[in-house]
């Protein structure tokens, strides 16, 4: 790369004319990316699909406006494609992002009976016991938007990780000409998809060598949380000129504190937000772009994966394939995972056009 600074924003422009296509084409996408993962448990066969399975959806938290678009029937998301299939579908969560709300709702999911466990995981490591507890037991695992690695049997990710953490510092670096200080406003510091996404953002800074990231904070997914350390940030580093706040509870929650005349536009934001909970602070410039992916596809795409899987139709294995509904054609990529297509990058010029 010749020019990291300007391929960086080429990468973000690009980005921005993809979104309207993919929202056209219902963001499909068939390739995966490589984490550790469970080895193979089923062995290939064509079979009719399972009918009357007990699903049940496991987001991080319930109350949470993107998890209740990604579970939901009435959004199109992993409720919607289990009743397309004929399965029997329940969403069960504690109403904390926290591994000690998470964990007694997948145990109380395997005691009623669990055929499937569609899980968002708080922890990677946490959660893990009961999991595997799961699939000991010969319940199919298949976690969506937060993976944990070692005790699933697919993943659905929402977009890789590099991409997701690079895209959003290039974001912030152009909107501060690639000089000054920044700060992220993350969600809990166990998630592991949040944890991965910062990563990559550090990887990416070393390609802006005067933006200069001076803290990381978590909000632990509650407005509150966020909002408070947001302005512990504002008051700490009077020389801020940007958040990144990567996580659809947070985003909305700095978005707040900055949208006044004193802040906005002056210190920039961007993330992972939804478009119905950004609205407002994209068109009024408080927040002129960010990122997501439509979480109600990545919930229905999990969905029919884990019922294929569980009807021994697919294996975890790369190359398997099968037909996710309205998405299409899917195949597994390495180490069991199904990568759901590039993240849409949100503008004043698109924003309106969506409705999640």
């Amino acid at each position: 790369m010749n020019n990291p600074i300007k391929s960086g924003h080429l990468r973000v422009s690009l980005l921005c004319a993809v979104a309207v296509g993919l929202a056209v084409a219902s963001m499909v996408a068939v390739s995966g990316v490589a984490t550790a993962a469970s080895s193979p448990r089923a062995v290939k066969a064509s079979h009719p699909l399972k009918k009357g399975l007990k699903v049940f959806v496991i987001p991080k938290n319930l109350g949470n406006a993107y998890f209740t678009t990604a579970d939901s029937a009435k959004s199109g998301g992993a409720i919607a494609a289990l009743n397309q299939l004929g399965e029997i579908g329940t969403e069960t969560s504690g109403t904390a992002a926290l591994p000690s709300a998470q964990i007694p709702a997948i145990a109380a999911a395997i005691s009623k009976g669990a055929n499937i466990l569609l899980v968002s995981a708080t922890d990677p490591v946490a959660v893990c016991p009961t999991l595997k507890g799961a699939m000991a037991r010969g319940i199919t695992v298949v976690t969506y938007d937060a993976d944990a690695p070692t005790c699933r049997d697919l993943f659905a990710e929402q977009a890789t990780s590099p991409l997701i953490g690079s895209v959003e510092v290039d974001i912030i670096a152009k909107e501060l000409h690639d000089t000054g200080q920044i700060a992220v406003v993350s969600g809990a510091p166990t998630a592991p998809n949040q944890t991965a996404w910062i990563h990559y953002m550090k990887v990416e800074l070393k390609k802006y060598p005067h933006l200069k990231l001076v803290s990381v904070v978590y909000g632990n997914d509650d407005t509150a949380t966020s909002t408070t350390v947001t302005e512990g940030l504002l008051s700490r580093y009077p020389d801020l000129g940007g958040i990144i706040s990567p996580t659809t509870i947070g985003l909305p929650a700095v978005a707040a504190v900055l949208d006044t005349a004193k802040y906005r536009g002056i210190i920039k934001l961007t993330g992972v937000g939804t478009p119905l909970a950004m609205k407002k602070y994209v068109l009024d410039g408080t927040c002129p772009e960010m990122i997501l992916w439509n979480p109600a596809n990545l919930g229905y795409l999990a969905a029919y994966a884990a019922v294929n899987f569980a009807s021994g139709d697919i294996t975890n294995a790369k190359g398997q394939s099968f037909i996710a509904g309205k998405l299409g054609k899917y195949t597994v990529g390495a180490n069991g995972i199904l990568l759901l297509g590039p993240p849409l990058v949100f503008t004043k010029s698109n924003i309106a056009q969506f409705h999640f």
